[in-house]
């Protein structure tokens, strides 16, 4: 740390806490909003445009989704897009199809979801029928085809 450096940590007139402002991610940002018409898309992606930090939007209308890019927090991009359209609008709540283990599992599956999609589980119960227990693999591979000892079990 030099002379400088020093002197202007002594020296701050800045008003407010000394603490350094922490730097926003660059990150992107999906949302599920509905969308109508062309007047529905243009007044969602008129929302944010103007934010700061705002590198590049996006507007699905098949899907429904909105895609904002820079360097922005989600929760702000999120109650901007629902105080200015007056649309319900949520983070986007849906994965691709080959990411989950049990696609058709309750609480995974959605009708509504755009194709190709299912929606996102954080339940245990759903992420737990991936797995097989031990005494069910054992089980299983005693009468399979690759095992050359399940002529001796039969």
């Amino acid at each position: 740390m030099g002379v400088l450096d020093h002197l202007s940590h002594v020296f701050d007139c800045s008003s407010g806490s000394s603490k350094l402002k922490k730097r926003k991610q660059f990150q992107t940002v999906d949302i599920k909003v509905r969308i109508d018409c062309e007047g529905c898309e243009r007044k969602v992606k008129r929302s944010v445009e103007g934010m700061k930090g705002v590198k590049t939007v996006e507007v699905d209308p098949k899907q429904n989704k909105l895609t904002v890019v820079g360097y922005v927090e989600p929760a702000k991009v999120l109650a901007r897009v629902a105080h200015r359209t007056g649309k319900k609008a949520e983070l986007w709540p849906y994965v691709a199809y080959d990411k989950v283990a049990h696609p058709y599992a309750p609480g995974v599956y959605d009708k509504k979801a755009p194709p190709g999609y299912v929606r996102k589980s954080d339940d245990p119960q759903v992420q737990s029928l991936a797995r097989a227990t031990s005494f069910e693999v054992r089980y299983t591979t005693a009468f399979s085809d690759d095992n050359t000892d399940a002529c001796v079990i039969m």
